[in-house]
């Protein structure tokens, strides 16, 4: 496995760069980001993963293990290959993906060529647990927030015709057990909290 690349970049063609590493010139696809930073002449330093296939041997690199860790956990999403993980990596960064699947947000992952609805839907699905809270999130956590991700999700409720005290009383229960991930974001919030609430309904005034 080669696990990283450092030497002087021989050419850029697209989404590959040339790195001359002790005499050998390795083509490596990576994330436009890279070849947009990079020139003819630089020393690059990428982490990478040697896809093997029938027909080919294909190094993809990155500027960061996160990438790369993102990368991997992409490739275990059925119908996502290679190339289609290369674009989420080219079109979102990494705290991006973060962000979008733990909002349960398949809408980002639209935009990229060649991932379909219902692949965006499994991207999402697949990965929920697996990828780290983005830094504003793990941010806002460490830093005692949430409180306002769980009013919102109470509001919510309350719209959905829970009273207020169910409503909140729901909210800070579940949002006790749930993940870091799932506790700051709205939508993931207010899903586990139906899930245990059941179908929305109309409480009696005093309820």
């Amino acid at each position: 496995m080669i696990s990283s690349v450092r030497g002087t970049v021989l050419h850029i063609d697209g989404d590959a760069v040339v790195v001359d590493v002790g005499g050998v010139g390795l083509s490596v696809a990576v994330p436009v980001a890279v070849t947009r930073s990079t020139h003819v002449g630089d020393t690059a330093m990428l982490h990478t993963t040697l896809i093997v296939r029938e027909d080919a041997l294909s190094l993809f690199g990155f500027a960061s293990r996160e990438e790369l860790s993102v990368f991997t956990h992409l490739l275990g999403v059925t119908g996502v290959g290679p190339k289609s993980a290369l674009g989420v990596l080219s079109t979102l960064s990494v705290d991006q993906i973060a962000a979008a699947v733990a909002d349960g947000d398949d809408a980002p992952f639209r935009r990229v060529s060649g991932i379909g609805p219902k692949t965006a839907k499994l991207i999402v699905v697949q990965l929920t647990g697996k990828l780290a809270a983005p830094a504003a999130t793990a941010a806002a956590i460490s830093n005692g927030g949430g409180s306002a991700v769980r009013d919102q999700v109470a509001v919510a409720l309350v719209g959905l015709g829970w009273s207020e005290r169910t409503a909140a009383e729901a909210v800070a229960s579940v949002a006790e057990d749930a993940s870091d991930a799932d506790r700051a974001s709205v939508q993931a919030l207010l899903r586990l909290t139906l899930s245990v609430l059941g179908p929305a309904r109309k409480e009696p005034a005093g309820g």
